[in-house]
């Protein structure tokens, strides 16, 4: 499919920085390559990447590449991370029982090119290795496999700018790894994936961290807190629903508890951003009504920072749950999974491109729009 780059007349600057926003969420990952593919086929390479967890790989997989190879090493990837066992391969004859053997195959097999499970932790325990925490996987197969498909100098100084969430093990408090500001390597990513107890901290500086996803699997807050603002076309590939229908059975329970959870307030945090960024535009008008001879005043000269007039609008791409989905989604690398996740996420980042929702003018007087595509998989 291949289209016209998007125009952008609702914008204040002439070309508004892109920002790819994805969340943690496992084999649900495979939707934000089908997100990505969509803009790539546009032409719509993102200025900056923002992840936590799998949405740290897939960002690391986009800024760690030049465009030309960013599909190819993406599908590698997911090729190589996707379950190959009995029930793949019965899952046509046999949809209920293969969804439950590729549970057990994943739980106690692992995943070629992932993480394998780590036997002595899961009997009475192990010494700590330097820097880690106990685990039930050992993920030094992810690390081979990201060494093999990232370039480490475009991980951390390339044209696209990376930023990887991860919780510090200790003080509980977020750590944001910003390619602008420092070094950004496969530690990085590594940490930002380190779901316990699944798998083991990832120490990088004297601190050891776990998933990102554990304090923000939303982090949109990273562009929209940032100074100087700018301009921004913010797409937020979003894997798990906070809405969701009551539940009637144990499964669906363990499915919901996950959504709540995992959807990481999203909207509630994009909701607080858009009243912050409505009292800068007021500060900025404020400022302005000011004749010129007092706007050097130090009380005025000490709010500026707070003011601005640039225009946000943030696209949630919203993923659809799949037939038959439960609880145990996250860890559907079935081929048929992960082909119809990524299926899922072109067809509504391409309806995203076809719409075109930031082209609307009310973007200019507002400030912060919101902008919601959804889909129901029949």
């Amino acid at each position: 499919m291949t289209t016209s780059i998007p125009s952008f007349p609702s914008f204040r600057s002439e070309k508004p920085r892109t920002v790819l926003v994805l969340q943690g969420g496992g084999a649900l990952g495979a939707y934000q390559f089908g997100v990505y593919q969509a803009l790539h086929e546009v032409g719509m390479e993102p200025d900056w990447v923002i992840g936590t967890s799998i949405g740290a790989i897939n960002a690391a997989l986009i800024a760690g590449n030049p465009p030309e190879h960013r599909l190819e090493r993406m599908a590698d990837f997911w090729d190589r991370v996707t379950h190959r066992g009995l029930s793949t391969w019965l899952a046509d004859v046999l949809p209920d029982w293969a969804r439950a053997q590729h549970k057990l195959e994943v739980v106690l097999g692992g995943l070629s090119g992932f993480f394998r499970p780590s036997w002595p932790t899961w009997g009475a325990g192990r010494p700590e290795a330097a820097g880690e925490t106990p685990s039930c996987y050992s993920t030094q197969a992810l690390r081979e496999t990201l060494a093999e498909l990232l370039d480490p100098s475009l991980l951390a100084h390339g044209p696209t700018r990376l930023t990887v969430g991860a919780v510090n093990v200790r003080t509980g408090q977020m750590r944001y790894f910003d390619s602008r500001h420092e070094t950004v390597g496969i530690d990085a990513v590594m940490a930002s994936g380190a779901l316990a107890p699944a798998f083991p901290a990832v120490r990088i500086g004297g601190d050891s961290y776990w998933d990102g996803g554990l304090y923000s699997n939303s982090p949109i807050e990273v562009v929209l807190d940032e100074q100087p603002r700018r301009d921004a076309l913010i797409f937020s590939a979003q894997l798990w629903r906070a809405d969701g229908p009551l539940p009637r059975s144990l499964p669906a329970i363990d499915e919901r508890l996950k959504d709540i959870q995992f959807a990481s307030r999203a909207d509630s945090h994009i909701e607080r951003q858009r009243q912050l960024h409505h009292l800068r535009h007021v500060v900025h008008r404020l400022i302005d009504a000011f004749p010129e001879e007092h706007r050097g005043h130090p009380a005025l000269q000490q709010h500026r920072h707070l003011a601005c007039d640039t225009v946000m609008h943030v696209v949630k791409l919203r993923a659809p749950a799949l037939p038959g989905q439960d609880g145990a989604k996250d860890i559907d690398f079935s081929r048929q999974g992960v082909a119809a996740r990524h299926e899922m996420g072109l067809a509504i980042a391409r309806a995203a491109l076809e719409r075109r929702p930031w082209n609307d003018e009310r973007g200019l007087s507002e400030g912060f729009c919101v902008h919601e595509v959804d889909a129901v998989v029949r």
